[in-house]
């Protein structure tokens, strides 16, 4: 099974075929993407890039736009003071299904 690291919104990612992941939002309109690979795992064979691995393109589809992420809490206290503020926030991701890693 080849597997490979991509970079997707300034993060990286470890993919293979079939693979359904929750990534940045990408911009409106987004159905396809070719992804350059920064390494490769082929079985026992590993083959790093410098940046990115010549003749190898991962290509992938765009599932769901705008997906909701889990809400995170963070709260604002200060000690002795009765100050107390409760926020939160929703992260919007794209869901995307890896489709080849040629």
């Amino acid at each position: 099974m080849t597997k490979a690291v991509v970079k997707i919104g300034g993060k990286q990612f470890v993919v293979a075929e079939k693979e359904t992941l929750m990534v940045d939002l990408l911009p409106e309109g987004t159905k396809e993407l070719t992804l350059d690979a920064l390494l490769v795992i082929d079985g026992d064979k590993t083959t790093v890039g410098t940046p990115t691995v010549k003749d190898v393109k991962v290509t992938a589809k765009v599932l769901e736009e705008e997906v909701k992420g889990d809400k995170v809490l963070y709260i604002r206290y200060k000690a002795k003071k009765r100050v107390h503020k409760v926020n939160g926030h929703r992260q919007k991701y794209s869901k995307i299904e890896i489709t080849s890693i040629k």
